[in-house]
């Protein structure tokens, strides 16, 4: 049990060891969240680009073919 006790307290920088594992835990996963956010953002925003196109070949005659 002593071991466990000794390597939280970190031979007594587990006060300021602890919170900065937190922080950036914390740090990451917003940065996580907030990529995947954009990343939903930008495959609907390109979805409307590509209807967009699909409209403009069809109109132009072309189909499906570049």
């Amino acid at each position: 049990m002593q071991a466990v006790s000794e390597f939280l307290t970190m031979g007594g920088y587990g006060v300021y060891v602890w919170p900065s594992y937190v922080l950036a835990v914390l740090i990451m996963g917003g940065m996580l969240g907030l990529t995947l956010a954009r990343l939903r953002v930008t495959k609907r925003e390109l979805k409307g680009y590509e209807q967009v196109h699909a409209a403009h070949r069809k109109r132009r005659g072309r189909g499906g073919e570049d």
